[in-house]
């Protein structure tokens, strides 16, 4: 899952937080990275397509403990 970070600002112009999110495709990943792409480094080459910002948090689900989260 990736999220954006881009928060509310206080500027001139005041910005609204942007709150776009997605599930990211694992097999899209390796498809456009590389399998040997080292996922520590993931977080700084995305982007919000939302807002722009690169600014973005990472949350790795491990298959099959989605469900016990929720549950719990």
């Amino acid at each position: 899952m990736v999220r954006c970070a881009e928060g509310p600002r206080e500027t001139m112009k005041r910005k609204r937080e942007c709150v776009y999110g997605a599930e990211l495709d694992l097999a899209t990943l390796v498809w456009t990275r590389g399998r040997d792409f080292p996922l520590a480094r993931l977080e700084s080459r995305l982007k919000c397509p939302a807002c722009g910002s690169r600014r973005v948090w990472l949350a790795f689900i491990v298959p099959g403990e989605a469900g016990r989260q929720r549950a719990g």
